[in-house]
């Protein structure tokens, strides 16, 4: 019952299929004889030369150079030195490690051993976990 309606559904997709192979792209865009540069300089202006257009773009580009002072060579260093990698801080930022909360934990007075022995009370700080934990790249280390 359902070869009834899928039989020619798979033949309409079919002759479709055939009949946008069959199609040419010159006949579907058709550019004539101009070239990517001529359109360029037809819209760059001055006649298709484009002349007018450069001497803008390279006054509008001196407009906004300005010259180094001392304090912005002397800070480029400071800036490169952060952006820089090296082995040291590329392991730190890309893998960080997880916080690892120390935990302190107060022993009372005891005795201790075959023999007992008095053992005055003291205070031991240990890790929350057991291994150092170290976060995947990207993955987000700072609190909620």
């Amino acid at each position: 019952m359902h070869s009834n309606w899928i039989k020619p559904l798979l033949l309409a997709a079919v002759v479709v299929a055939l009949a946008g192979c069959a199609t040419s792209k010159e006949e579907l865009m058709p550019h004539g004889g101009r070239t990517m540069q001529d359109i360029w300089q037809q819209q760059a202006g001055d006649g298709g030369s484009g002349q007018v257009a450069r001497r803008q773009l390279l006054d509008a580009r001196q407009s906004l150079r300005r010259p180094l002072t001392n304090i912005d060579i002397q800070s480029a260093t400071v800036e490169q030195m952060r952006y820089t990698r090296t082995a040291a801080n590329e392991i730190l930022h890309q893998f960080p490690r997880l916080p690892n909360p120390d935990l302190v934990m107060y022993v009372f007075p005891h005795l201790a051993g075959t023999d007992p022995i008095p053992v005055p009370g003291y205070s031991t700080v240990f890790p929350l976990y057991q291994r150092v934990q170290y976060a995947m790249p990207g993955e987000r280390t700072e609190d909620y």
